[in-house]
């Protein structure tokens, strides 16, 4: 086994969040927060990770990926009794154990690093991350010796008066001798305000047997804030996605107004983009270089080439080729495919559609289950007609086609390479390639047709 394993303790339901959804699979940045700690262990080069589940334990383990070892808490009896579920798979383990919460999403790799390594080099039983912030309520505090050894941990609701003015707090993430203190997990009791095993108590038990505790506390203390509602979820929300966003900034994107700007922590961004106010970039999307994207605008699980432009639209699980343009107002469904050096134009809806390279859509226009060669013009108010009430059906225009204005293709339908088709023209039937097609019927006018009154 690995000489440093890690242990997440993911059971609890979270009852201040109010919600049916187990507290560690609400998002943040678009990912659960524990995925982030996952993701961060792994990143940490932890080899070994148990996470202990309980409320709704198997739609955690659906919705959490990685390299996991599941442990089950069938009932939920306090972080001591938690991290007892997992010391079976540790039985013959000697080295250092990570032992956090699922609720810290923006725990560092180097933070927990720096932890590791101060518990190292302390020679220390146990070491916890802590911090010192402007508000302690609500957290543990951190209680030190004179020599600066950690002596006890204390939970707000055990604490003295004198305890609780010690603004050091827990984070709830430590770093074990396992060999030092896997032992003394079935010496934890109940004595306490709440009726459960405190983890915490580990340290005062290691410093009765004249153990080495200690402590590293981190310089920025929001990167060990806790989730216990939805109003410090959405404290965190705003903290990832900024550290997203300078993160972003500093390898040579351009964002306006980071404040306004919403990244998930899974997108991939070209150097030398531009990212406009109020413009939301979801999901696994990847961006090109010297791309411009917005304002008001929204991209979800995209792939968008270099040189692409996008004002004022809605795009999901759409790929859009090198030197397109796209909006204002457009929306590009799952399955658009855009070519390279395409204009979607205003008001311009593409779905399950391929446009070619240097097609134009302009303006007020529905493609929908088509297939679009390159250099092709579809002109203002086209319609696809894909759907007959029962089954969709595929419209297929050539290369070099022109569709005039406020025309309608009842698929199934096929128009030829440098096909025309009349402005205000129902086609109905294929149009054979360089072929002009005419669908509408003769202007009639009726004179006097207005009575005179």
């Amino acid at each position: 086994m690995s000489t440093l394993a890690a242990v997440v303790l993911a059971a609890g339901k979270g009852t201040r969040m109010k919600s049916e959804t187990p507290k560690v699979l609400f998002p943040v940045a678009g990912k659960p927060m524990l995925q982030h700690i996952v993701d961060t262990l792994s990143a940490a080069g932890v080899s070994e990770t148990y996470v202990v589940v309980g409320y709704q334990a198997q739609q955690v383990k659906d919705s959490v990926h990685g390299d996991i070892t599941w442990v089950e808490q069938r009932q939920q009896l306090g972080t001591g009794h938690a991290l007892a579920q997992a010391a079976t798979h540790l039985r013959d383990y000697s080295g250092d154990v990570l032992v956090l919460t699922g609720d810290i999403p923006l725990l560092s790799t180097e933070s927990l690093a720096q932890l590791v390594e101060t518990h190292r080099q302390d020679k220390n039983a146990a070491t916890v991350l802590s911090a010192k912030v402007p508000e302690p309520r609500g957290y543990g505090r951190i209680v030190r010796a004179g020599n600066g050894r950690v002596e006890a941990i204390t939970e707000e609701r055990d604490a003295t008066d004198k305890e609780r003015a010690i603004n050091e707090i827990n984070s709830g993430a430590y770093c074990f001798n396992w060999r030092r203190v896997g032992p003394l997990l079935e010496r934890l009791n109940t004595n306490n305000a709440q009726g459960e095993y405190y983890l915490t108590d580990i340290f005062s038990l290691l410093v009765l047997q004249g153990e080495h505790t200690g402590a590293y506390a981190v310089e920025d203390y929001k990167e060990v804030s806790g989730v216990n509602d939805r109003v410090q979820l959405a404290q965190v929300e705003r903290e990832m996605r900024l550290r997203i966003n300078y993160r972003l900034m500093r390898g040579g994107v351009t964002i306006v107004d980071p404040h306004t700007t919403w990244i998930d922590s899974q997108v991939r961004i070209g150097s030398e983009t531009v990212i406009m106010p109020n413009t939301h970039v979801y999901g696994d999307s990847q961006i090109g270089d010297h791309c411009v994207l917005g304002p008001d605008t929204t991209l979800r699980s995209c792939q968008l080439g270099n040189a692409v432009s996008i004002r004022n639209s809605v795009a999901e699980e759409a790929t859009i080729g090198p030197e397109s343009n796209v909006g204002p107002f457009a929306y590009l469904r799952p399955g658009a495919e855009i070519g390279r050096g395409v204009r979607i134009g205003d008001f311009v809806e593409i779905k399950n559609s391929q446009i070619g390279d240097g097609s134009k859509v302009p303006h007020l226009t529905y493609v929908g289950d088509a297939q679009v060669g390159s250099k092709s013009n579809i002109g203002c108010g086209v319609i696809t007609a894909n759907y007959d009430g029962k089954t969709k059906h595929k419209t297929e225009i050539g290369d070099d086609v022109f569709i005039g204005s406020n025309s309608n293709l009842i698929a199934p339908v096929k128009v030829e390479d440098g096909a025309y088709v009349a402005a205000g023209s129902t086609i109905t039937d294929s149009v054979p390639a360089r072929a002009l097609a005419i669908a509408r019927s003769r202007q009639t006018v009726k004179a006097d047709w207005r009575k005179r009154d």
